[in-house]
């Protein structure tokens, strides 16, 4: 069956017939979004046709960084564009969410949520968020998983002009209260549990640690879904009344309908770790993320109207990871989202890989999407998805979080099933953040899929890889080289400030500081990333790869690295199932040592030969400047909640800062892996000089 025309081809058609522009190749269009950006992002909005009771006069008003101003004068509101589609998917049987937990699992089920019902279910709990009070600008922090109950009350609280922040159950106390204390909600929504990995955890004690570091809790509401019969009332308290979700879903408000709000209003907040001090806490707005989220989901991501396309879109996340946001992102265009909420593999200690491509047979995924992690252990785990289940609907894969190697993308393109024509499986990755809840590098369906690269600097994003900074405050631009991601023009969806931050003086040290331009020269947002730029003239695009933290840097006599060169060389070897690198390069030790953290693969042991090995094949294939003066086997890699490599903490740790200086217990995973390291500092006296293998 033909592949339905991609959504760029159509917005290139358009362009053509309403706005009287051409473009040969996809380069061409990207430097048009960038050089014009007043007429990109106005046509953009014209061709998504956002609703608004004021006509935007001018896109792009300000062009400053920090503080560009973006379709002044305008209203919309993110759940008013969700539910149009609610009226366009009327009287068909096309669901906007399908979902499974691993309880739903157990029991063969799946859960679909119509349009109208998504719609209803969002108005009853508005109406009810209202009588509690809830007004513009109010804060409603969520402790929930996964689930379409989450995406309701997000829904929920965006169309009251309300403002969203949401942490996943698998976080402990600590790193919640770190990130709710700043924001001070008036409501807290709640879970009694979760089942993650075949086993149930109880919420309801950290539900209360919650509270009593919540003074400011006005309203808490409680969803049962792990037990059925837990009662809200046990979190009430003087001051503060206690919900059950369940019936504040089950209302009818024919009348309601979503606030107009400023394009610039807030949406929600979500959190960044910076190198020091606490989360950032970063608040993104409603026109700047329904723009973003429109461009990468329709036109990078290729997803249509599932009324009209059949579109799926899954992304194994939690709800705490920017790629919930995303993947929530989709109901903007139409698209059905496929959630699921639980271990990607049903359990760590015995993984089932097929479990997560069943899923996507069954919900008849189009997209899907996780973190690179996640798709290199499967291309390691012996899986082979064309037998564990019909892929016969499913057009892409999507990865990001950190790079995607090379083989691992080759490996996917050999064991899934063709596009039409005899074309690979387009595996289509992206890199960005949750700082502007977007991408910089995405994919597109129309270009050359090469492994090892991503294909193209998104549409309006203006990205280059730059070198140290000039006597101008900005840095040379290079080509083919490695080099600083920057961004040098606003995009819609950068932070609107973050939340108490007085002067914006940590934003601008998280992203402005490094090039801060003078003499009329602009600030420029360096994002913290390695990036290559590889042109590929004949085929008229840019492609990218990404070279790890630049924070996170490797500096051997001057001679600069990018750590994910050398974990696609380490993890290549079979008996290694992952990899840490870091180098403590500071006082004392100005030439720098390497230290690397390996967890030797099932069966396998790090011994002296092993050691050879890795070192040859990081001398023979990435650099011989930059091999590890220590390698050291690890029970596991610490880890982000999102699937990222800890390495600046790592790195501060064994520099000797204390582990609770430099990271969150609760947001590492797994947790225990902190004690080792501690254990290790403690053991080894590290830092000390260069010395072979412990």
């Amino acid at each position: 069956m033909a592949l339905p025309e991609p959504r760029i081809t159509l917005f290139l058609r358009w362009l053509a017939q309403e706005r009287r522009l051409r473009f040969e190749h996809y380069d061409d269009l990207w430097q048009w979004s960038v050089d014009d950006q007043d007429a990109f992002w106005g046509a953009l909005w014209d061709w998504f046709d956002i609703e608004s009771p004021v006509e935007p006069v001018v896109a792009l008003a300000d062009g400053r960084v920090p503080g560009a101003v973006w379709f002044p004068g305008t209203q919309l509101n993110y759940a008013r564009q969700v539910f149009r589609h609610a009226d366009e998917a009327h009287g068909a049987d096309i669901p906007a969410i399908v979902f499974r937990n691993e309880m739903l699992q157990d029991a063969g089920r799946t859960l679909r949520v119509s349009w109208p019902e998504l719609r209803r279910e969002v108005a009853s709990l508005a109406v009810a968020m209202r009588g509690m009070g809830v007004q513009r600008n109010d804060r409603v922090a969520a402790y929930l998983p996964n689930a379409p109950q989450t995406v309701v009350a997000f829904l929920a609280c965006a169309s009251l002009g309300a403002i969203w922040s949401v942490c996943s159950p698998d976080m402990g106390a600590g790193a919640v209260l770190e990130r709710f204390r700043q924001i001070e909600p008036k409501v807290l929504i709640g879970c009694d549990g979760s089942t993650w990995g075949g086993r149930d955890h109880d919420r309801r004690p950290l539900l209360h640690t919650l509270l009593d570091g919540l003074p400011s809790v006005e309203h808490m509401i409680l969803w049962p879904c792990l037990d059925r019969d837990a009662e809200a009332d046990e979190f009430a308290a003087p001051g503060r009344r206690a919900w059950d979700l369940r019936p504040l879903l089950a209302g009818n408000p024919w009348n309601f309908e979503p606030e107009w709000l400023p394009f610039d209003h807030p949406l929600w907040i979500v959190y960044s770790s910076g190198t020091s001090g606490l989360p950032k806490p970063i608040v993104h707005g409603h026109g700047g993320v329904i723009l973003e989220h429109l461009k990468l989901n329709v036109l990078h991501n290729n997803l249509g109207p599932s009324v009209d396309t059949g579109d799926v879109f899954h992304w194994t996340t939690s709800s705490g990871w920017v790629m919930w946001n995303l993947q929530v992102g989709a109901l903007l265009g139409g698209t059905t989202i496929a959630l699921h909420d639980g271990h990607p593999a049903g359990r760590a200690d015995a993984p089932d890989w097929g479990l997560l491509w069943r899923f996507a047979a069954e919900t008849g995924t189009t997209h899907l999407g996780a973190g690179a992690a996640v798709l290199t252990a499967m291309s390691r785990s012996g899986i082979e998805p064309t037998q564990a289940a019909d892929l016969s609907a499913l057009r892409a894969v999507g990865s990001t979080g950190s790079p995607l190697p090379a083989e691992v993308h080759a490996w996917l393109q050999q064991q899934l099933p063709p596009q039409d024509e005899g074309r690979p499986m387009w595996i289509s990755s992206i890199a960005g953040g949750t700082d502007f809840a977007g991408a910089f590098v995405a994919g597109l369906p129309t270009l050359a899929n090469p492994p090892g690269e991503i294909q193209c600097r998104c549409l309006g994003a203006a990205v280059e890889a730059w070198g140290p900074p000039q006597a101008d405050g900005r840095g040379e631009p290079l080509t083919d080289a490695v080099g600083e991601l920057v961004c040098t023009r606003p995009l819609p969806s950068m932070p609107l400030y973050f939340w108490k931050d007085e002067g914006d003086r940590r934003l601008i040290e998280s992203y402005f500081e490094t090039y801060p331009g003078h003499d009329g020269v602009g600030a420029v947002w360096r994002h913290g990333d390695w990036i290559r730029l590889v042109p590929h003239p004949q085929e008229g695009r840019t492609g990218a790869v990404i070279l790890g933290r630049s924070d996170a840097t490797l500096n051997r006599r001057g001679v600069r690295l990018g750590s994910a060169e050398i974990y696609s060389a380490v993890e290549a070897l079979p008996e290694i199932a992952d990899s840490l690198v870091v180098d403590l390069h500071d006082a004392g030790h100005p030439d720098g040592e390497i230290v690397m953290l390996v967890v030797p693969a099932r069966g396998a042991v790090l011994d002296e030969t092993l050691a050879g090995h890795i070192r040859t094949r990081i001398a023979t294939q990435v650099s011989p400047h930059h091999l590890p003066d220590r390698i050291l086997a690890a029970p596991a890699i610490p880890r982000t909640l999102s699937g990222k490599k800890m390495e600046l903490p790592v790195r501060r740790m064994l520099q000797g800062e204390p582990a609770d200086r430099v990271m969150s217990r609760d947001a590492v995973s797994p947790p225990e892996i902190v004690d080792w390291l501690e254990q290790l500092v403690a053991d080894q006296g590290i830092p000390r000089p260069a010395g072979g293998i412990m």
